[in-house]
């Protein structure tokens, strides 16, 4: 049989597969072992060993559950209700000053945890409840919210960019570097919304009554000032560290750690209950994570054996679009895949192929990876399969509906596009940082 027979036949069952329900680890080991059986034969244990093997040696990964540990401990050490509490009082005077705010601190959370979930869940139950009981737009709380939990998957230490690197092998530092312009571009862009969108419709995020704002403005500073001091301690020493060449991403991962610990104790959160959780949760996502790991890591293995790279190389090199529309023909891609498959998995399985042809179309390997990995931001808000859908959804009061919240994310959908094309149009926004990065 052809190639290019085996690689339709390859995507045409993964594509079922995860439209029928089944685990995505499940159905990528699955399909490879059964075209591995057939097409190669009982050596294809061999080449899975060896596959699980390079794995498990990989340094890299060994960060990904040190920065889950660190991202579960900070949602329970308390950081984001004071957090909240100092941008409520300092903006919720403003015409959608609550979802700014919202934004805001999922901004400052993402880069303290590196995780959605982390984010979304502490500060929609935050949010949320304040947002509604002032008579916002629900379409706007939610949106809002989901669009911010998402940063946490884009600004670093993002568990997606940790998970990127070895895969497209690349370093993970300039990676972290590059990806903290294009974050904040994001959050101002959302912030920029907000705002115009409030002060034509009033009506959508309402001021805070006056009544409510009643502290003086030197102890909103100094409320602020306080609240915010750890999670920027926190970055420095994740951040910091990388950037200024004083430790690896594995290393900074471990400070990290430890700073969360103490950020805890700080707080008066740390105890063995908080302990235990934090390590149950970190066990149960890294299990997860591994899982879909080695699930990929056999069907990348199998597809590219049988040629299946060869065929969408030639493919995606051939189209009649040139550099900048096979560019545009990739992004487009990855936005139809995240509605559909795990960011995990298009990851583990597009990224080893979509990387030789970023190579062959002369496209900057680290700006390129940036632009892969805000298109896949993206799966986060499209449905069906909008991972912060649910988990808003999961915390969300009964008077919010799914409706709301679909209608809620798709114009922060549009803006994420933006920010791409932006990235696109001036790529600085993503090389200037890795270039000044200290060696």
């Amino acid at each position: 049989m052809s190639p290019e027979i085996i690689t339709i036949l390859m995507f045409a069952a993964l594509f079922i597969g995860i439209l029928l329900g089944y685990p995505t680890a499940f159905t990528l080991a699955g399909i490879s072992f059964i075209f591995g059986l057939f097409f190669i034969g009982p050596e294809v244990i061999d080449i899975f060993i060896a596959r699980i093997f390079g794995l498990m040696k990989n340094y890299v990964f060994l960060s990904a559950p040190l920065f889950l540990f660190m991202g579960v401990f900070m949602e329970k050490a308390g950081v984001a209700e004071s957090l909240y509490s100092a941008l409520y009082q300092l903006l919720g005077g403003l015409r959608g000053g609550l979802a700014i705010a919202t934004i805001a601190i999922c901004t400052i959370f993402a880069a303290a945890t590196g995780i959605v979930g982390a984010s979304e869940v502490t500060i929609g139950l935050l949010a949320l409840p304040a947002m509604i009981k002032r008579n916002y737009s629900k379409s706007l709380a939610c949106g809002s919210i989901c669009a911010g939990g998402a940063l946490g998957i884009l600004i670093p230490p993002s568990v997606m960019i940790v998970l990127y690197g070895p895969t497209a092998g690349l370093s993970v530092g300039k990676l972290f570097a590059g990806a903290i312009l294009p974050g904040i571009l994001l959050s101002m862009l959302y912030i920029a919304y907000i705002a115009i969108r409030c002060f034509f419709r009033p009506g959508d995020g309402p001021a805070m009554p006056r009544e409510e704002r009643t502290m003086p403005g030197g102890q909103k500073l100094r409320l602020l000032l306080t609240s915010i001091a750890p999670p920027i301690f926190l970055i420095f020493a994740v951040l910091g560290t990388i950037f200024f060449g004083i430790a690896s991403v594995t290393e900074a991962a471990a400070m990290g750690v430890f700073a969360s610990i103490l950020l805890a104790g700080a707080n008066r959160k740390l105890n063995l209950a908080i302990f235990i959780e934090a390590v149950r949760r970190t066990l149960e996502i890294t299990s997860m994570i591994l899982m879909i790991c080695v699930g990929a890591g056999f069907f990348s293995a199998i597809f590219v054996y049988l040629g299946g790279g060869d065929v969408v190389t030639d493919f995606v090199l051939n189209l009649p679009l040139g550099k900048w529309g096979t560019l545009m023909t990739m992004i487009g891609l990855l936005i139809v895949l995240g509605m559909y498959i795990d960011w995990l998995g298009i990851i583990l399985i597009i990224v080893p192929l979509f990387t030789p042809i970023a190579k062959s179309l002369g496209l900057d390997p680290i700006w390129f990876a940036m632009l892969v990995i805000m298109t896949l931001q993206t799966s986060y808000l499209t449905p069906p399969f909008a991972t912060a859908i649910f988990y808003l959804k999961g915390i969300a009061p009964p008077e919010v509906k799914t409706t709301d919240i679909y209608r809620g994310v798709l114009p922060f959908v549009g803006i994420q596009v933006v920010g791409i094309l932006l990235c696109v149009l001036f790529p600085k926004i993503i090389t200037i940082l890795p270039m000044l990065m200290i060696k």
